[in-house]
């Protein structure tokens, strides 16, 4: 299969190495930056056991080539638009696009732009980071990718999707819903986004002080009635993670999101928790502590946008 990553960064690069070392025909779309760190060190995957050493096959926007039958956009919703353009030349009548963002905004945008017959679903399940040289560590066991049409019917070309990341050690389980998978991972998302965010410290951190898990409790609460009223209602398992993954004692995990904002940098705020509340707002759901964690965002884009030249 000839795939197409979009993004050589600590999700798209460690799926694309998993792939690629699988013997799948895979090509990295990344900035001329990224590509010039590559060329010098190669892509290297570290961490829970794992040990990948790629010479990545790079191509760049002015370059793409195409049709490919997968691509993986792996992008932060900041560079959505751009990669949308850098890909439309990647996308023929038989291209699969499997997007790994967050929220479901960028669901629009796509079909838009490649058409709906071109765009699948996505969710992402994996915990890594780039460290100081720019190699991806692993930290945590996850390795998943689901997907489906986003109509849900059965869909060969899915099923061959989940053949090739299986094939490659990704876990890509059968999903019946697709839509309401990236709900449920958006619940997690905002959830973790919104506690660490308001708090400025880690899951453990917010969790060893009186009043720290009472306050995931009700952001639980707010952020699966939210699913609910959306029609993608959380139980059973996925809520069970949801709640004992923020209510952790000790953990260190923070999001990414919370990563880039106490670096001063740019968030994806509008995919991960404006776009929440204002669909909360439209579906009549009271969301108080959202809306005050979106608004500290915001603030925060604000700043960051006042100060550019």
């Amino acid at each position: 299969m000839r795939i197409l990553t979009v993004g050589a960064g600590a999700v798209g690069g460690f799926f694309g190495a998993r792939l690629a070392n699988a013997g799948q025909d895979v090509s990295f779309l990344v900035r001329p930056g990224r590509a010039k760190a590559l060329e010098a060190r190669g892509l290297r995957v570290t961490g829970q056991g794992e040990q990948l050493h790629l010479a990545p096959r790079l191509v760049t926007a002015d370059a793409v080539g195409g049709p490919y039958d997968l691509v993986l956009l792996s992008v932060k919703a900041t560079a959505l638009t751009t990669a949308l353009a850098d890909i439309e030349p990647a996308v023929g009548p038989d291209t699969a696009v499997v997007p790994l963002l967050n929220g479901v905004a960028h669901l629009d945008a796509l079909v838009a732009r490649l058409g709906a017959g071109a765009v699948l679903g996505g969710v992402a399940k994996v915990v890594t980071t780039l460290n100081e040289d720019g190699d991806i560590l692993r930290m945590a066991p996850p390795a998943v990718i689901l997907t489906g049409e986003l109509d849900a019917r059965p869909s060969a070309r899915v099923d061959s999707i989940r053949t090739v990341l299986a094939e490659a050690g990704i876990d890509s389980p059968a999903t019946e819903d697709i839509v309401a998978a990236m709900w449920h991972k958006w619940v997690f998302i905002s959830t973790l986004v919104a506690l660490t965010c308001l708090m400025r410290g880690t899951v453990g951190e917010v969790n060893a002080v009186a009043g720290g898990p009472g306050l995931a409790a009700a952001l639980i609460a707010e952020t699966t009635a939210v699913a609910e009223a959306a029609g993608h209602p959380v139980t059973g398992a996925e809520l069970a993670f949801t709640t004992s993954t923020v209510t952790a004692p000790g953990s260190p995990l923070t999001p990414s999101l919370y990563r880039d904002l106490v670096a001063g940098a740019p968030t994806e705020a509008d995919h991960v928790l404006t776009d929440l509340t204002l669909r909360a707002r439209a579906l009549g759901v009271a969301t108080p502590l959202l809306d005050l964690a979106d608004l500290q965002l915001r603030v925060h884009e604000q700043r960051l946008s006042a100060a550019r030249p």
